[in-house]
């Protein structure tokens, strides 16, 4: 049983790398996603011919403004997207580590049963405790992966369409918002 706990501390301790990398992702994906709207809110402006003045006169100005900032835009959301691919590798990772647990344990050449699954060893946690956290981590960062997929494909569609600074807000604090799981408050009775 012991040595079914330290397997299970061993994918956690991977599991703790994913977290570190995912937050530095979340900070790469904000970074982006301001670059983004801030884009958005000057296509909006650039697209009103009274906002030239005279530079209205210049032929094609407006015409290249637009182009240029429909450009920069496309690349981040482009970067975006290569960052979301991060996030989807990280919750990979996780499904498959969540699983290797369950097979750990229905694999083991002494099936556990569920008296000795909720049985604690000294100060380690018991079987059940792992993996239940293994499937809660999946979860909940499965979740988070999904949020974070539909916030940029709204921030996509939204430089389509008129939107407001207040949208563009609402999207960015859904994004910042992400369940803050302290990694050592979430992880710390399973190292």
């Amino acid at each position: 049983m012991e040595v079914m706990v330290k397997k299970f501390q061993s994918k956690f301790k991977i599991i703790r790398k994913d977290m570190n990398q995912w937050d530095e992702l979340q900070s790469c994906l904000i970074s982006q996603f301001r670059s983004a709207s801030h884009i958005v809110d000057r296509l909006q402006v650039l697209q009103k011919s009274n906002n030239y003045d005279i530079l209205n006169c210049v032929a094609g100005v407006k015409d290249a403004l637009l182009e240029k900032q429909i450009s920069s835009l496309n690349t981040i959301l482009v970067s975006m997207r290569r960052t979301l691919e991060e996030f989807h590798c990280i919750v990979l990772s996780l499904d498959k580590i969540h699983r290797d647990g369950k097979q750990l344990v229905k694999g083991s050449s002494s099936r556990p049963t569920m008296k000795q699954l909720q049985q604690r060893v000294g100060v380690k946690p018991r079987l059940i405790d792992c993996l239940d956290g293994l499937s809660f981590l999946h979860e909940i960062y499965y979740s988070e992966y999904l949020l974070k997929t539909s916030v940029v494909s709204a921030l996509s569609s939204m430089a389509l369409m008129p939107s407001t600074a207040s949208d563009l807000g609402s999207l960015q604090q859904l994004l910042v918002d992400q369940p803050n799981i302290l990694t050592e408050e979430g992880m710390q009775e399973y190292w």
